[in-house]
């Protein structure tokens, strides 16, 4: 018969390649923050001439904005999956990966559409 508070320690020896996979994605999480964070400083330093200033700086803004909040939430959710894995409940879902896929990619089509009318 299990001791007082032994099931709770079995239940939160997480077998390590579960955490270290978690990690991993964490990393993969803040290596994309860090590229639209990249991807902002280039459009506004690299790219004068592709678009008017506003529109130039919006374009660079929303991606430092998204690098930070991508970078925020990379922890959230990293906690929130290490919590879960431990307690041996079903990982949570998140809506990030669908506004981050939605954001880059417009983004991408208002600069391919400024490259066009640039190079045109």
């Amino acid at each position: 018969m299990p001791e007082p508070g032994e099931a709770d320690e079995e239940r939160e020896a997480l077998d390590y390649r579960f955490s270290l996979a978690n990690e991993r994605t964490f990393l993969a999480w803040i290596r994309t923050s860090l590229g639209l964070l990249a991807g902002g400083i280039a459009v506004d330093q690299l790219t004068p001439d592709i678009a008017p200033e506003p529109l130039r700086v919006t374009l660079a803004v929303v991606c430092a904005l998204g690098g930070a909040v991508l970078g925020l939430t990379a922890y959230q959710r990293w906690t929130k999956v290490e919590a879960a894995m431990r307690a041996g409940a079903p990982l949570p879902r998140t809506r990030v990966l669908l506004v981050l896929s939605t954001g880059v990619a417009v983004v991408a089509a208002v600069l391919c559409g400024l490259i066009i009318g640039y190079s045109g």
